[in-house]
């Protein structure tokens, strides 16, 4: 939807370019692409395991993981002020998935969902700081590296989902006399529009001023994948779904 939403807008403005498609550029954007199409499933896996309300919590160490990937990259060390959020944060993230012992089984999420959460932040924080190695790559341009993230996250995305037959299944679904078109289309679009303008805004945000003070400032909040009320979260409804909507990361 992003590459769909970025080759329309560029007919009407010259501010949105479109790259060309240069191997070499294809090759040094590889790690952004996959670290994208990483933060995708992640994202994705971790939702699927637990309640919405939940989710962020889940994934609730982007800020300090981003400090501590940025640290570790420019082998800078972060000041004071700096770590004394981080760990705030950290101490939140902790006290969020502490639970009581009254709390009914299905209420509590399994750790591999808090697993997933832990890789999904992981993604962002390395996604936050290949973006900004990656710009010098597409001239500084926001819109063109957004256009590569995009296109190659949902080639990626696309194959995953052929080799493992959930192209089928989402057919099966489609056939099952159960499925709602409407819920379906809608879900696209919405989180298609805001998936493009949140992918805009991430880059553009990096771009600006660093992936620390990007977390800092924007609150980042993935949308969900698009899914019907009336069907369960299978993997393949997943898959197919980030294809559509979130941006990298992010996204996302």
């Amino acid at each position: 939807m992003t590459v769909f939403l970025l080759n329309f807008t560029a007919l009407f403005t010259s501010h949105v370019k479109i790259p060309s498609f240069d191997k070499t550029t294809a090759k040094k954007l590889t790690p952004l692409i996959l670290v994208d199409a990483s933060g995708f499933i992640f994202n994705a896996l971790c939702l699927r395991d637990v309640e919405a309300a939940f989710y962020q919590i889940a994934r609730g160490l982007v800020l300090p993981l981003t400090i501590a990937v940025v640290a570790l990259s420019s082998m800078t060390r972060p000041s004071i002020p700096v770590v004394g959020c981080a760990a705030v944060v950290t101490l939140g993230f902790f006290l969020g998935i502490s639970f009581s012992e009254g709390l009914p089984a299905q209420a509590v999420p399994a750790p591999l969902a808090l697993f997933y959460g832990f890789l999904s932040s992981l993604a962002i924080a390395l996604h936050a700081v290949l973006v900004k190695t990656s710009l010098p790559h597409v001239g500084g341009s926001s819109t063109m590296l957004s256009y590569w993230s995009n296109l190659g996250s949902a080639a990626l995305l696309g194959l995953l989902a052929l080799l493992k037959g959930e192209v089928f299944e989402f057919w099966g679904m489609i056939n099952s006399g159960s499925w709602d078109w409407s819920t379906f289309l809608w879900g696209n679009l919405v989180t298609g529009v805001f998936g493009f303008l949140i992918s805009i805004a991430g880059i553009l945000s990096v771009k600006v001023t660093s992936p620390t003070t990007h977390m800092f400032s924007s609150v980042r909040l993935p949308l969900s994948p698009p899914l019907p009320l009336s069907e369960p979260a299978t993997d393949a409804a997943i898959s197919l779904g980030c294809q559509n909507g979130t941006p990298g990361l992010p996204w996302r």
